[in-house]
């Protein structure tokens, strides 16, 4: 169920990042998404409206490891907006439909398999493993079927999506060669909805990625950030609180 209201942390993650004293599981709290609105970057122009024709798939709760993480920084809402600046990015792109209905599933899911909010080095590899074990649950969620290929290609990026592009190994470079569309996009989304994130440090940083991401995308992701976590704040569902912020960005609100 994607119901229920976050429980905030005693203290803020903002100032318990600030001491290097974050939690294993860090909820979103008031006072550091204040925080986070406080420090909106000097965006150059406007986003332009959310096309209505972008995918969001909303993971369910019962795809965690842990159920706590579901409320997280790593949980159903940064998924479900991952999806969605993924399939903003594979237009952007030109995929075609399989490949950008993989990329969609494979952000929904990248960070199912985390066993907390730190690091968790590997946790990537295991939601890919998940994924390839359960992707009939996911693609029946989104309603549309996905052929077996991009499948293949989406489970490839879920598994180096945590993994520094240095860092590749023999093996997982020649990983990336079968896929690198996806794991750059996937990386590439992933990394812009790192706004929710207590430190301006985290914050999105294009050099890191191998793909162009577009000036006006960053203003629309840190927007999706704030809007869908002040309404889960609020008391909205998980649902709701996405969907909030989804209708508002396409209406240009």
């Amino acid at each position: 169920m994607n119901s229920g209201s976050p429980k905030p942390n005693v203290t803020a993650l903002h100032e318990l990042a600030t001491n290097g004293s974050l939690p294993a599981h860090q909820a979103m709290d008031p006072a550091t998404l204040g925080w986070i609105a406080r420090n909106r970057p000097p965006f150059t122009g406007s986003p332009p409206r959310l096309s209505p024709q972008a995918t969001m798939v909303i993971p369910d709760a019962a795809w965690f490891t842990d159920t706590r993480l579901a409320d997280s920084l790593h949980g159903i809402r940064h998924g479900a907006r991952v999806s969605l600046l993924a399939s903003v990015l594979a237009a952007e792109h030109g995929l075609d439909l399989d490949d950008t209905l993989a990329l969609c599933a494979a952000a929904a899911v990248h960070d199912c398999r985390r066993r907390n909010d730190r690091a968790d080095p590997g946790h990537g590899q295991r939601a890919a493993t998940w994924f390839t074990t359960n992707e009939g649950i996911v693609t029946a969620a989104m309603g549309h079927q996905i052929p077996p290929t991009p499948l293949a290609r989406a489970a490839l990026a879920i598994g180096l999506h945590d993994v520094p592009y240095e860092a590749f190994t023999t093996a997982q470079d020649r990983a990336y060669r079968q896929a690198p569309h996806l794991v750059d996009l996937l990386k590439a989304a992933d990394a812009m909805d790192r706004y929710r994130l207590p430190l301006t440090r985290w914050w999105p940083d294009p050099s890191r990625l191998r793909v162009a991401v577009p000036h006006w995308l960053h203003p629309l992701a840190f927007d999706l950030v704030v809007r869908s976590e002040k309404a889960r704040l609020g008391g909205a569902t998980q649902d709701r609180a996405l969907a909030h912020a989804r209708q508002t960005l396409a209406h240009g609100q």
